[in-house]
């Protein structure tokens, strides 16, 4: 059996970075919609920490890209505000570490204000921050906290792992009359891969297949999609054909997909960089349980970041994410190749 190649990107004729896609998304629906504008720390000269929003300010202004005080409840209390009575806010919180501090404006006043009031009232904000650990950022700066705002009824949750979904994401998201989180992981910045020059969207609730396969289903998410694929390369040098999907969003969630993998393949293992304990792992692994149940061959397994404070010593980071090593030995243990 050769290595599998993923499946291509449709028109995949141009090469970007991650960044690059976000930044062109978004400077596309700002010129397409001129309620779409841009909050947050360092995003005005600076381009955020991470330089994905360089340029937007000289093109738009200060008007449109707007450099915020340190008050992360203030700059999305403010982006609520501007929803609700028509605009189109992109709220930038720098860490996604940092979306303690907003809690209450996304979970209790974003995602409630449509139901409550009896649907006259929308709240059509995208918020955007990051995920991931690897950067030697500590406890503090370094988690994935997806899984938070997925529990909620009223938010959408993203989680692009490539540059082609980055872009068709935002894009969605943007013009969504639901708030929308989305998750970019710091790490997959500087990312390269096929982006269309012309406009597309990527729909949420969708996920996609990135390589086919009959032996095991890897279910990742993010940068872990990356893990799964380096795994399943690995794996087919061994006769073990794996099968990946990206959900690409977290809600909504393709659950047909899944579950009708799971069915083919018999066996399934769902990865994630968030915290395996009470998190998107287990509510994967709970729906492929439930839905391809009588098609198991085997139990679902799942694998997440380590339970336990992110350290700053590289090394012991490093034991705390999935690897495509670790992969690898748990789908052999599934397919009886131990």
């Amino acid at each position: 059996m050769s290595t599998p190649e993923p499946r291509p990107t449709p028109n995949n004729g141009r090469i970007i970075t991650f960044g690059e896609a976000i930044r062109e998304a978004l400077a596309e629906e700002m010129r397409r919609d001129r309620r779409v504008f841009i909050i947050g720390e360092d995003v005005g000269e600076a381009g955020t920490p991470f330089k994905v929003l360089l340029g937007l300010i000289d093109e738009f202004g200060p008007e449109r890209v707007i450099d915020s005080p340190i008050s992360e409840p203030g700059i999305t209390g403010l982006g609520v505000g501007a929803a609700i009575t028509g605009m189109r806010p992109v709220v930038d919180i720098m860490f996604g570490d940092f979306a303690t501090l907003i809690m209450d404006q996304m979970v209790n006043q974003a995602a409630k204000t449509h139901y409550m009031s009896g649907g006259k009232l929308k709240v059509p904000l995208v918020l955007r921050t990051t995920m991931g650990a690897g950067r030697r950022s500590a406890a503090q700066h370094s988690q994935s906290l997806h899984a938070w705002f997925s529990h909620i009824p009223g938010l959408k949750v993203a989680v692009p792992a490539t540059p082609y979904d980055a872009k068709g994401l935002m894009k969605t998201a943007i013009r969504d009359d639901n708030p929308v989180i989305i998750f970019e992981d710091k790490m997959m910045y500087q990312l390269k891969g096929p982006v269309p020059a012309e406009e597309y969207t990527v729909p949420f609730g969708l996920a996609d297949i990135k390589l086919s396969g009959t032996d095991i289903t890897l279910v990742a998410t993010s940068s872990m999609l990356h893990v799964a694929l380096e795994a399943a390369g690995q794996l087919a040098q061994i006769q073990i054909s794996a099968e990946v999907i990206d959900p690409r969003t977290m809600v909504p969630l393709d659950k047909t997909t899944l579950i009708e993998s799971a069915k083919k393949t018999s066996r399934a293992v769902v990865i994630d960089e968030g915290y395996e304990a009470f998190g998107v792992t287990a509510e994967i692994a709970s729906i492929i349980a439930d839905g391809a149940f009588y098609y198991l061959d085997a139990p679902v397994k799942r694998m997440g970041a380590m339970d336990v404070p992110i350290p700053f010593s590289p090394v012991l980071e490093d034991l705390t994410i999935p690897t495509a090593a670790r992969v690898v030995e748990l789908a052999k243990t599934l397919c009886g190749r131990v």
